[in-house]
This record gives structure tokens, sequence and C-alpha cells, in this order.
């Protein structure tokens, strides 16, 4: 009884997080107008907890991040004004809006607290004291 209660809890943490990262977005222009183009990423057969399918979705977002940030898929669109400020937006708000602890981590390998912190992005710590 517990154990099928543990597992319908672990896949509805799993598909709230899927709906959660599934969208990367950025500033991009089209000739004189700004607009945001948005990219969804999908979870689709990855188990977050891992750590090797989590660092596949973080590549995914990364990729996902940049695209958003140059041509976003369109031939009409020009890169961001301020390309890696767009990209390190985008990630961060993707690994935000997923708060998942593993997804985190790899994140917090490559960039400071302080930079998790000015993207609004919770330390697994204060994901755990939530």
């Amino acid at each position: 009884m517990y154990t099928k209660t543990a597992v319908v809890s672990a896949r509805s943490l799993l598909g709230a997080a899927a709906l959660a990262c599934t969208l990367i977005a950025g500033s991009v222009a089209a000739a004189d107008h700004k607009g945001v183009v948005a990219i969804h990423v999908s979870t689709q057969g990855l188990d977050l907890s891992q750590p090797a399918d989590a660092q596949t979705f973080y590549t995914r977002l990364k990729r996902a991040a940049w695209v958003t940030c140059t041509d976003g898929n369109r031939v009409d669109l020009l890169p961001s004004d301020n390309l890696q400020g767009c990209y390190e937006k985008a990630l961060g708000g993707a690994i935000r809006s997923a708060s998942v602890p593993m997804l985190t981590q790899i994140y917090l390998a490559n960039h400071t607290l302080q930079q998790a912190a000015a993207l609004g992005i919770l330390s697994p710590a204060q994901m755990v004291a939530k």
C-alpha cells in the first residue's frame, strides 16, 4: 500500500516537473518588432531524479536557450542584442520553473550561487526547506 502511494506521488511530482520545465523563452527581434520566442523542451522518457537523465535534460535546455536567443528556428528573427544575457536568463528561467533538485545541482556546478539567486533559483537546500 505504501509503495503504491510512493510511486503515485513520484509520478505526480515528475508530471508537475515536466509541465513546469517545458518552456524556454527569450527576447528576439523581427524587423522593427520585439517579441518573445518560446520553445517547448520535453522530459518524456527521462527520470529527472537520475543524474544521467537530468544531465540529458539540462543539455536539451541549454540548446533550447541558445536557439531561443539566436534565430528561434526562424529565418526572419534576429539574435538578441545581449546574446549571453538572453541565454543565461532563458536557461535560468527554465531551471527555476522546473524546481528539480538534481537539475539545480547541475546548474550550480556551472554557475555561482549569486547568479542563481539573481534569477530566483533556489538551492537544493532551500527547496527542501520549503
